[in-house]
């Protein structure tokens, strides 16, 4: 599947849900519980803005660590997924102010 439909398919809720579900990885779903509620949304809507966030504003190293990531994952979209957040969680936190970054 082409990333641009992945990030696409994150609008539906259920997707969302079950890509999270992918990463296994609890931590990572409890930091963007707690991201989600800070920012007054459920975390597959936070799930699917931290996806398009990356794509808008991700530098050309982020990219590429991305798809670094993605070609040498077993699941290149649960990677690319897991990157986004990472990046997304990373930058949110730095904005906010709220020393999390």
């Amino acid at each position: 599947m082409m990333l641009g439909r992945m990030i696409e398919r994150l609008d539906d809720e259920a997707v969302a849900i079950e890509a999270m579900i992918a990463l296994d990885d609890l931590a990572l779903l409890a930091e963007i519980d707690r991201a989600a509620r800070d920012a007054a949304e459920t975390p597959a809507t936070y799930a699917a803005g931290a996806a398009r966030r990356f794509a808008a504003h991700a530098t050309d190293d982020d990219w590429l660590a991305l798809m670094t990531a993605a070609a040498r994952a077993e699941d290149p979209g649960v990677a690319c997924l897991r990157r986004m957040l990472l990046w997304s969680l990373r930058h949110d936190a730095a904005a906010c102010g709220c020393g999390r970054a």
